[in-house]
């Protein structure tokens, strides 16, 4: 059975069907699916849908994408939400945080600085109620490993990773296991595609991010969790292993980023 550890399922893109979407990946072989709430918009949207979901999960945080309207008073709910859903065992993580210096105008000046705050200050949460991070890591490695090593937290993921074998090792050192998803499916995409062949296989996780990052044969159109075992089966592929002894390792890697996803398999 597989595991999609990171999709955007109550994204506006599945049109109210997320429940069914839900569905069709779970007859697929998808036994899990993890929602990370991305701003205070969606805290209680993804617990929700992940309560009434029999193979969801949820994690809670603010996306760097969602930092320059976001306030202190986020970081205050954010925090009494977490506080409030230790106690729900379909809460897996703080997450979707970190930081994004792709986009020209969070990558310089006062925006860049209040990334790096609301990311540290999400990275105290964690520590503090020993939860595992679900990263962000976008042209941005070096800064997301500076704060982690000073900021220790309970591993995690780095999400759609697309950094260098050095740096993969580095977040690899730190407990940290890497997403990999539909990025890798495209046969241009050389370094992602050398990562996941060259990686420890216990250092990967498999991710769609849907709607977004569709796979090859599927791109341009909507990404769905539907996607992850073709996916698995492409890693299989580029490792020359079976697709059931991937289904297996990053299965197990899942349940080791995010421990508390295990009650959810008695």
């Amino acid at each position: 059975m597989w595991i999609d550890t990171h999709c955007h399922l109550d994204a506006a893109e599945f049109g109210g069907a997320s429940g069914a979407v839900a569905a069709r990946a779970g007859a697929e072989g998808v036994s899990m699916i993890v929602i990370p709430a991305v701003e205070r918009g969606n805290f209680d949207i993804v617990a929700s849908l992940a309560a009434g979901t029999s193979n969801c999960s949820y994690g809670l945080g603010i996306h760097p994408i969602f930092v320059p309207q976001a306030t202190e008073k986020d970081l205050a709910l954010l925090r009494e939400k977490v506080a409030a859903a230790v106690d729900d065992r379909r809460f897996v993580a703080v997450g979707e945080i970190g930081l994004d210096f792709f986009i020209p105008q969070l990558k310089d000046g006062a925006l860049r600085e209040k990334q790096e705050y609301f990311y540290v200050e999400q990275l105290k949460i964690a520590r503090d109620f020993d939860l595992p991070v679900l990263l962000h890591v976008r042209r941005s490695q070096d800064t997301v490993l500076k704060h982690l090593r000073r900021m220790k937290v309970a591993g995690g993921i780095a999400h759609a990773f697309n950094g260098s074998l050095q740096q993969a090792q580095m977040f690899i050192d730190l407990g940290f296991k890497l997403g990999f998803g539909g990025a890798m499916t495209f046969p241009r995409a050389l370094q992602i595609r050398r990562l996941a062949t060259t990686l420890p296989l216990d250092a990967i996780v498999l991710e769609t991010d849907a709607p977004d990052i569709s796979p090859a044969w599927l791109h341009p159109q909507r990404n769905s969790p539907e996607q992850l075992p073709r996916i698995g089966n492409a890693l299989a592929d580029l490792r020359s292993i079976s697709a059931e002894e991937v289904a297996s390792a990053t299965r197990a890697n899942a349940l080791a980023a995010m421990p508390r996803l295990a009650s959810l398999f008695g």
